[in-house]
């Protein structure tokens, strides 16, 4: 397979194009990526709305009291 790969300022490959002939052989085999491809962008991103609700109540509480405990600890210590 010829790969290009994509490189940022410090060297870090950061995409890779893959030569469309492959690609189309590899969404053959592999329908779950053929479905990701046909999918618009906009659905893949999920809004901060979608997330609602998904935390416990009491969880939550019990979250907000640690990070009250930890901010002040921190103060403390300065």
């Amino acid at each position: 397979m010829s790969l290009q790969y994509i490189s940022d300022d410090s060297g870090n490959h950061t995409a890779v194009i893959i030569p469309i002939n492959e690609w189309n052989e590899i969404t053959a085999k592999h329908e779950d990526l053929k479905q990701l491809q046909d999918k618009p962008k906009s659905t893949l991103k999920k809004k901060p709305s979608e997330y609602a609700g998904t935390l416990d109540k009491e969880l939550a509480k019990k979250m907000i009291l640690d990070i009250e405990k930890e901010r002040g600890e921190w103060e403390r210590r300065f």
